[in-house]
């Protein structure tokens, strides 16, 4: 059996972080850490009722948050041998977990995406600008690096040694794609598969306003030349 611990980085999310971990399968995931990443909500408490770990990060960012879950697992004196990022807003189904490991368990894969373009996603989801983003970064992917990703979905699974070798570095918006683009440059074994997607609880932060789309959108493009 494989050892699994989980990440989620976390603001403002105490009205979903508590039915996100809730829906974890607890008997194939070692330990939950949620990363608070100044939240001045209920999340922290939330989370903790629920089982999970909380762990502080006091930089802002999506991708701080995920460096700095990665950072406490890297403490721990038994290392996971596969590490899994979602989301803390409920849009992810967690319970869809062990589809995500099969490639990794069964077929030696590194890096298991999942994708929410070719599974089942709940109407309105899914937000027009977060379609069209998606679309033209995995163009770009497809085009630049010869590979074909559908999404940059937050949902995805790594094996914890391929994931160190990645040295991830991307503090904002790019982290998913950085993480993408730096499996493909390594010659890392990747895949998708389909999970279903619904309306987030409360509003994105990246995608909710104008101001964090054009950001992110910018951050991801930016990132995909980056590492040419």
């Amino acid at each position: 059996m494989k050892n699994v611990d989980v990440i989620i980085p976390v603001y403002n999310e105490e009205g979903s972080i508590g039915l996100v971990i809730g829906d974890i399968p607890k008997e194939i995931v070692n330990e939950v850490v949620v990363v608070n990443n100044l939240s001045t909500d209920n999340s922290v408490e939330v989370a903790k009722r629920a089982g999970a770990t909380v762990v502080d990060q006091d930089k802002r960012g999506y991708g701080n948050a995920c460096l700095k879950g990665i950072e406490y697992v890297d403490a721990k004196a038994v290392k996971p041998d596969i590490l899994v990022f979602l989301d803390g807003d409920y849009s992810d189904h967690p319970e869809e977990l062990p589809a995500l490991l099969k490639p990794i368990i069964e077929d030696d894969y590194d890096l298991v995406i999942g994708s929410r373009t070719t599974g089942s996603q709940e109407k309105g989801a899914m937000l027009p600008q977060a379609v069209f983003g998606n679309f033209l970064a995995t163009s770009l992917i497809r085009l630049f690096y010869g590979f074909t990703f559908t999404d940059l979905g937050p949902f995805r699974v790594i094996k914890y040694e391929s994931l160190k070798s990645l040295e991830m570095q991307d503090t904002t918006f790019g982290w998913t794609v950085e993480m993408q683009v730096k499996a493909l440059k390594k010659g890392l074994k990747c895949i998708e598969v389909p999970v279903s997607y619904r309306k987030r609880i409360g509003v994105s932060k990246i995608t909710g306003t104008l101001t964090g789309t054009v950001k992110a959108g910018y951050k991801i493009i930016w990132t995909i030349f980056k590492y040419l």
